[in-house]
């Protein structure tokens, strides 16, 4: 029995989404092609994988079956194709959380990194797809929902993060603050907080009960709209440049420091040199810089970061040097 590439490739992206318009929209395909795809496979087989209703779509046994060996399929066809093409192309790169401004992190390694071809995912999921698919090398971002199945995740940067505010708040003078010193603001968010995991975790861990949403139409204009009401407030990377945004206060956030984690994530087993070069700059600088310091009596993450404790008696590390990608 062969397999067709392209049909298996619609089947795993049609799993990882559960929906066949969002999937056949990452390959650049119609619906009804992505759905043909699928139907040959399920041909092919002997087999449906998919259980459709009006509802949606859902594995079926021979599905949740199928589906482990189809990814290892999937990534031993993309590197055999890579295997072939040019070998100093370089290293191609996608960041998300843009309002978090993630690429100030990769500048500090850059330059050890070799070269790299930036792009800009619109989130977790579609960047995650594009690793799957082929389409990029490695990924810069919060990795913050289980990952699928091919992937490998590494911590790279804890950073601490500050509370944004009006100049009017009520809190705005003071040196520091408590996060369920809050509790009584409107946390302001650059979209649909359900959509925001790390705002999303903090408004319920510290009592946080009001909230609004706006559009995200850049770093100025969300701020500006932070500083226009006295009640709002929003959290940004201590190491963010503000823009100057007129009423507009950053106060530390203490007792404890929450941390946004930023991850390196690439295909398990891509053999690209450039990985390398790039995790081992990472490495280096959190070594350095003290990136990765974190104390769980000081700091609040929302989940523990791969590689640490959910509790220990003292400040932890993670070392991204114990688990590079391929030489």
């Amino acid at each position: 029995m062969d397999l067709d590439m392209a049909q298996v490739r619609a089947f795993v992206l049609a799993a990882q989404e559960l929906h066949f318009g969002r999937a056949a929209g990452l390959l650049s395909l119609s619906q009804q092609a992505l759905s043909k795809r699928i139907a040959r496979l399920e041909a092919l087989l002997g087999t449906e994988l998919f259980e459709r209703s009006g509802h949606g779509v859902r594995l079926t046994d021979t599905g949740h079956r199928f589906l482990a060996p189809a990814r290892r399929a999937l990534a031993a066809a993309d590197d055999a194709a890579a295997a072939v093409a040019e070998e100093d192309r370089p290293l191609r790169v996608d960041v998300w959380g843009h309002l978090y401004a993630p690429l100030r992190t990769l500048a500090h390694v850059a330059p050890e990194a070799g070269e790299l071809a930036l792009g800009h995912g619109r989130d977790l999921p579609a960047v995650t797809a594009a690793l799957l698919h082929g389409d990029i090398d490695a990924a810069f971002g919060r990795a913050h929902a289980p990952l699928p199945a091919g992937l490998t995740h590494r911590l790279v940067r804890l950073e601490p993060v500050d509370a944004v505010l009006s100049a009017d708040h009520q809190l705005a003078a003071r040196p520091a603050l408590r996060p369920d010193h809050l509790r009584d603001s409107v946390l302001w968010a650059p979209g649909a907080l359900e959509r925001l995991d790390f705002l999303y975790q903090f408004a319920d861990r510290f009592g946080i009960r009001e909230r609004g949403a706006s559009v995200n139409l850049g770093l100025s204009h969300f701020l500006a709209e932070v500083a226009a009401d006295p009640r709002r407030f929003s959290l940004l990377p201590a190491d963010v440049p503000l823009p100057e945004v007129p009423g507009l206060r950053s106060v530390p956030l203490v007792d404890p420091t929450p941390l946004y984690a930023w991850s390196l994530l690439w295909r398990t087993g891509d053999t690209h040199p450039g990985l390398r070069r790039l995790a081992t700059a990472c490495a280096a600088e959190a070594g350095q810089s003290r990136w990765l310091e974190y104390d769980p009596a000081r700091d609040w993450l929302p989940e523990p970061p791969y590689g640490l404790p959910a509790s220990s008696p003292s400040a932890s590390s993670v070392s991204l040097a114990t688990s590079l990608p391929p030489a």
